[in-house]
């Protein structure tokens, strides 16, 4: 990576709705929520914060609607040590909108509207590149049009910038993208879409890691919930395991994740450290409820490392 320790985020960003249920309701169902909230989310938006809060230096390139919601993210997100000079207010759209039911277990299911997400099309992200080109790393999603998602990783491979791919949700993605991916963070469900092996065992893992080796990306990192993360690089192929702790809701524990993760990336620490300071951001995460109200700063961090040795 550069020496800059720069981190750009392109993403999205959504107001959360979250209800708390007993259990998800079976179709024509009506069920009681005990608790409802709304906070800010958004894959990318909770990603810039989990980096943010970790230390990095980050600029974050997104889009809000023309609405009071969109100004008070830019706030918070302006709080969280996030440069939102690149955040475009977009005349005549809402922000976007995710609806969440979390169930007593801390699952949940997720329904979104992308709103001004929609505008962060590649002729916005162009208008970014000299930021994009200058960063030491560039991390995505895939809640932001495709094509996007392709410009910027274009604009990072031409100039020497690592592009870190979280491709969630899952959809197919081309091999020209995926050729310009340096770091790729699935979940079993993304791990099977984008090669068509069904991630349940260790040795599917790696399977499915040497398959995305195969298209051109140099470090794959498969997410595997409770049980960790299985990393391939070359020269490690090992399950990483997590932090065990007692989760509330799993809400944006991915996204810390990422970002953590990133973050110590760039800081120069080796992988498997780098992994660990992404799994202790994530059991803290979990432990809490909502998206970004979850997310810890980075002494909690650091404080839940070395407790637990």
């Amino acid at each position: 990576m550069k020496t800059t320790e720069k981190l750009v985020v392109l993403g999205s960003i959504n107001a959360d709705h979250i209800l708390n249920l007993a259990q998800f309701p079976t179709p024509g169902e009506t069920v009681t929520g005990q608790h409802y909230q709304v906070a800010f989310g958004g894959k990318g938006a909770n990603q810039a914060v989990a980096a943010g809060r970790s230390g990095a230096n980050i600029s974050f390139i997104a889009c809000v609607g023309s609405d009071d919601i969109g100004q008070q993210v830019r706030r918070q997100l302006a709080s969280d040590n996030i440069d939102v000079s690149p955040v475009d207010s977009v005349d005549g759209e809402s922000t976007g909108v995710a609806l969440i039911f979390v169930n007593q277990e801390g699952e949940n299911v997720i329904g979104i509207h992308a709103g001004a997400n929609s505008a962060l099309t590649p002729e916005r992200v162009e208008k970014h590149s000299t930021l994009i080109a200058s960063a030491s790393a560039l991390l995505m999603q895939l809640e932001s049009p495709v094509e996007s998602v392709l410009a910027a990783a274009r604009i990072a491979h031409q100039n020497d910038t690592t592009v870190i791919l979280n491709p969630a949700p899952a959809c197919p993605l081309s091999d020209e993208l995926l050729a310009l991916v340096d770091i790729i963070t699935p979940n079993e469900t993304e791990a099977e879409k984008l090669t068509g092996i069904r991630v349940e065992t260790e040795a599917d893992a790696a399977k499915a890691a040497q398959k995305l080796h195969e298209k051109g990306i140099g470090i794959v990192m498969i997410t595997m919930g409770s049980r960790g993360v299985w990393v391939s690089d070359g020269s490690i192929n090992e399950r990483i395991a997590g932090f065990k702790v007692k989760a509330v809701d799993t809400i944006a524990a991915g996204d810390t994740f990422n970002g953590a993760l990133v973050t110590a990336l760039i800081e120069g620490k080796p992988l498997r450290d780098a992994i660990r300071f992404g799994h202790a951001a994530a059991a803290i995460a979990v432990t809490r409820k909502g998206a970004q109200p979850s997310v810890p700063w980075r002494e909690e961090i650091d404080r839940f490392l070395s407790e637990q040795g």
